[in-house]
């Protein structure tokens, strides 16, 4: 596989997270029943006290500024589910301006008014997510073709952010624990029987058997990746690293720079190379990645930058729903 291949094997199944795959409809039908729960037990009592019914209407979901679309296939899942008509405008992943239509609903006032908040409050965070990731991948792009933004583990609603990701043109990075084999600090340390903070040779003989070991239980693991927090110990996991990828192609080996300034992580980037290791390993940076810094990082030859706060510090993009009655 050449390196974007390997990259985009091991980063981007966000193509996976869609409403036909049984996985996601259970993360998002447990999302939203719970949501749905908590905002109408034991009932609307405004619509109750309204008197209001199931009187025929129409309610449009509008951007009120500018970005890019997701959670539209979500909703459209949580209107048809309670047998309201549902007409996308504007699809998951599409651009939108302030004033545009997302979505056009037509069915009864009663469920459309009890459905209101939670499909925008979804759509929200999740177009928040995609604008924000969309926002750093051109970044990134612009100071190097070969650079991606991907995700992390970082996040609230799970799946969901991770597809919001997706929307954005962003790397999903791991679905979940039993995606991949991601090897940090932690696990290091436990391997090697380190209980404080000073590992200072965390790369020798038995670390390197746990590797090794770890690689041959790998089973289907979409990649094999290692944290460094050094110059010398990314040497020093690339050299394992390398033997391994050379012994099965088809599993992306990626060697994580935690922590690394984006100077840094140029330095290991040439390090890497200047030791003939480079072609054998992706190489993640990761860790206090902002949007000030993520050209940088970019700029140093990294393959991925992984960005937490696209998920857990989410700014929501902002819509608004609008109820149409019907003349009578």
């Amino acid at each position: 596989m050449t390196r974007e291949e390997r990259v985009r094997t091991a980063f981007y199944r966000g193509g996976d997270l869609t409403l036909e795959n049984p996985l996601y409809v259970r993360a998002v039908r447990a999302l939203i029943d719970e949501l749905l729960r908590e905002d109408t037990e034991p009932a609307d009592l405004t619509v109750e006290a309204m008197e209001i019914g199931a009187r025929p209407c129409t309610v449009e979901i509008r951007a009120k500024e500018a970005g890019v679309v997701a959670g539209v296939a979500e909703a459209v899942w949580i209107y048809e589910r309670s047998r309201q008509r549902v007409t996308p405008i504007i699809t998951d992943g599409g651009d939108v301006a302030a004033g545009d239509v997302v979505l056009r609903i037509t069915g009864d006032a009663r469920s459309l008014l009890t459905l209101e908040r939670t499909v925008v409050n979804l759509m929200q965070r999740m177009s928040g997510i995609a604008t924000a990731t969309k926002k750093l991948v051109t970044t990134a792009r612009q100071a190097s073709a070969t650079a991606h933004v991907v995700g992390t583990r970082k996040t609230a609603w799970g799946l969901l952010d991770k597809r919001a990701i997706h929307c954005g043109a962003g790397g999903t990075h791991r679905l979940n624990l039993g995606d991949a084999i991601l090897v940090k600090t932690n696990h290091l340390r436990l391997a090697s029987n380190e209980v404080s903070d000073a590992t200072p040779n965390r790369a020798g003989a038995t670390l390197d058997a746990a590797l090794r070991r770890a690689w041959e239980r790998r089973k289907s693991a979409a990649f094999f990746e290692v944290e460094a927090t050094s110059v010398e110990e990314a040497l020093s996991m690339a050299r394992v690293l390398g033997e391994l990828h050379a012994s099965s192609e088809a599993c992306p080996c990626i060697l994580m720079l935690d922590n690394f300034s984006a100077t840094d992580a140029g330095r290991a980037v040439q390090a890497l190379r200047d030791a003939g290791l480079h072609d054998a390993v992706l190489v993640e940076a990761s860790g206090n990645v902002s949007e000030e810094s993520v050209a940088a990082y970019a700029a140093a030859g990294v393959d991925a930058i992984s960005i937490g706060a696209l998920t857990h510090s989410a700014r929501a993009l902002d819509l608004s729903a609008k109820i149409i009655p019907e003349a009578r």
